[in-house]
Order: C-alpha cells, then sequence, then structure tokens
C-alpha cells in the first residue's frame, strides 16, 4: 500500500484529492495537511511514502516544506497552479521527484505516483520549456537588496543591513532596475515573485 500525505490550504481541494486518490486499490491517504509546517511534521511523524503539496500556502510554503524534507525517505510531489521557472528551480534543488500542474487530469497523479515510487522523476511538460527559458538575471548580492525592497525597506535601512553605503545601495537598485526593465520597486518586486525567483 502506498501512504501518502497532502498539503494543501483550500479545504475542499485537500477533500477531494484525499478521496480520489483513497479510490486507488495500492493508495491510502494517511495524513492531510493544511500548510508546509504540518506538512513537514505528518511526513515526521507518520513516515509516509510520498508527500504532495501545494507551493503557496500558510506559515511555510511548499518549496521550503520540500527543502526540509530532502533527507527524508518520503517521495515530493509538488502540485500547483503555478508553472513558474524560478518555482520549478527551487523544486528540483530542493530534490522533489514530482513537479506537476492543477489543471492536469486527475489520473495522471497516480500513475505519476506509481513512476516516482519506481524510481522515476515526474515534470509537467509545460515546465521543461519554462526550464530553459529565462533565468533570473540578478546577482546574488542583488537579489539580497531586492529581497529586503519586498520586505518594504527604506534605501537607508537596506545599507545599514547590508554595512553598505547609501549611494552603493542606490546603484544596486538603479542595476536592478534595468537589468528587470522596470522603472520602480513595486514593479521589481511584482516581476521577480511572478516569476519565482524571489
Amino acid at each position: 500500500m502506498i501512504r501518502i500525505v497532502l498539503a494543501e490550504d483550500q479545504g475542499m481541494l485537500l477533500g477531494a484529492l484525499g478521496s480520489l486518490l483513497d479510490l486507488e486499490e495500492d493508495m491510502e491517504v494517511v495524513g492531510k495537511a493544511r500548510n508546509g509546517e504540518e506538512a513537514v511534521r505528518l511526513v515526521h511523524e507518520l513516515d509516509p511514502d510520498i508527500c504532495i503539496m501545494d507551493i503557496e500556502m500558510p506559515i511555510k510554503n511548499g518549496l521550503d516544506a520540500a527543502e526540509e524534507m530532502k533527507e527524508q525517505k518520503c517521495e515530493v510531489i509538488i502540485l500547483t497552479t503555478f508553472a513558474r521557472a524560478g518555482y520549478f528551480e527551487k523544486a528540483r534543488q530542493a530534490k522533489v521527484s514530482g513537479y506537476l500542474l492543477k489543471d492536469s487530469p486527475s489520473e495522471e497523479l497516480a500513475s505519476s505516483i506509481r513512476k516516482i515510487l519506481d524510481g522515476r522523476k515526474v515534470y509537467a511538460p509545460e515546465l521543461i520549456d519554462l526550464a530553459y527559458e529565462e533565468e533570473n538575471p540578478l546577482t546574488d548580492r542583488e537579489n539580497e537588496v531586492l529581497q529586503l525592497i519586498a520586505e518594504g525597506k527604506s534605501t537607508k535601512q537596506i545599507s545599514k543591513e547590508l554595512y553598505l553605503t547609501n549611494g552603493t545601495v542606490r546603484n544596486y537598485i538603479s542595476v536592478i532596475f534595468d537589468k528587470l526593465e522596470v522603472s520602480n520597486r513595486i514593479e521589481a518586486v511584482s516581476k521577480v515573485k511572478d516569476k519565482g525567483w524571489l
């Protein structure tokens, strides 16, 4: 019997997914989580074969939870609406075994679970194209500055936190805008979030 933990913050979808998988003769949903933190705890407690997780969940998102589960025997499948290159890259770094989209046919999920337990990786075809499409043009330091911008920090606060002068931070911000082809902080943050780079 394939033992599964599901993590999804939308109650109706969590219930529907659970019912769907329980219909499979060789599968049993042993735990359901409403956020990434709960998912990590359930995987530790229940020792399932597979954990199927959404990305955007409260408390801890699916990618951070997957990163935490890297050392577990449990295989992780990301099941999300978001076909974003940045998310896919992070998922691969977290060594997830599958990345599927919620609009895939339901029978695809069950067959993907079986393939993964046979030692294969399963990624939605749309993601393979995306992965080669566009990479984050920002350096680690620029990403760091942008992360602080996303947190709503001012130039002065950023310079204090990163031990840089105000002028240096302004230069970084200007370079970030150029590279992202945006004209202000809001557009910059929105673009990298949309690409899944932040």
